[in-house]
């Protein structure tokens, strides 16, 4: 790999650049939350519009957490292992096409180059360069030429793990006043204040990360709920009726 001069050194250790780097993460907490307050949430109230006990939303509401949390984290786990899969056929396949074709690849380093507006007599030690350097060819293919970076091997587990304790999590909030109160038609006013002020507190977090409105995406992600919910109930009264 080349090497970085001096200058350029202390101009890189003067600028301290402030990216959030934790876009993964954030994204399967998300997922988890938001499907774990709103699905046990739809799921409790309309066992409320139906009369259920307090005892059986909760243990109905509980295996739904559990088993909605094993569902979306062996979800998380296969979309992270289909992705890692993707990237190594890709890899295999972009090593063979150097090894067996590399005038036509680097024909392909100098066409990424031109879209990026460098000439010809400009990318032409460029594109000699990477062919001395074969390991870096092969990242810069695997970068520009086909938009994948080098998953972490640790993702699947991560995401699945990160996201059932987050549907746990979020799937227990509504489910709290139905432990303390014993009438269901009571419960599910409760249900319905901590369900709301949660999705609120999530979706303004949410938008702060993600880099949208706060304000806006917490009224849009307790809007969801709440018709969510208001849709399940309906649902089962007039199943009841």
């Amino acid at each position: 790999m080349g090497s970085v001069d001096e200058s350029d050194k202390y101009l890189l250790n003067r600028h301290t650049e402030n990216h959030f780097t934790a876009g993964e993460i954030v994204r399967d907490i998300i997922i988890g939350v938001s499907d774990g307050l709103t699905v046990p949430f739809a799921l409790a109230a309309g066992l409320s519009g139906a009369n259920a006990s307090s005892s059986i939303i909760l243990t109905a509401g509980i295996a739904e957490v559990a088993a909605g949390a094993i569902s979306m984290g062996l979800g998380g786990y296969l979309a992270a292992k289909s992705e890692a899969d993707h990237y190594d056929r890709e890899l295999r396949r972009e090593q063979e096409e150097i090894d067996t074709i590399p005038d036509t690849e680097a024909a392909e380093v100098a066409e990424i180059l031109a879209e990026y507006g460098v000439e010809p007599h400009e990318y032409g030690p460029v594109v000699n360069a990477l062919r001395k350097n074969p390991q870096a060819w092969l990242d810069f293919m695997m970068k520009f030429e086909l938009g994948l970076e080098k998953p972490d091997p640790k993702r699947a587990l991560q995401s699945a793990l990160t996201i059932a304790i987050a549907y746990i999590l979020g799937g227990l909030v509504p489910l709290l006043p139905y432990m303390f109160i014993p009438v269901a038609q009571k419960a599910v006013v409760g249900s319905v204040i901590v369900t709301i002020l949660a999705l609120l507190i999530f979706g303004f977090a949410k938008g702060y990360f993600t880099g949208n409105k706060p304000v806006w995406s917490a009224l849009q992600t307790a809007l969801i709920g709440a018709v969510a919910s208001a849709a399940a109930f309906g649902m089962a009264k007039a199943v009841q009726g």
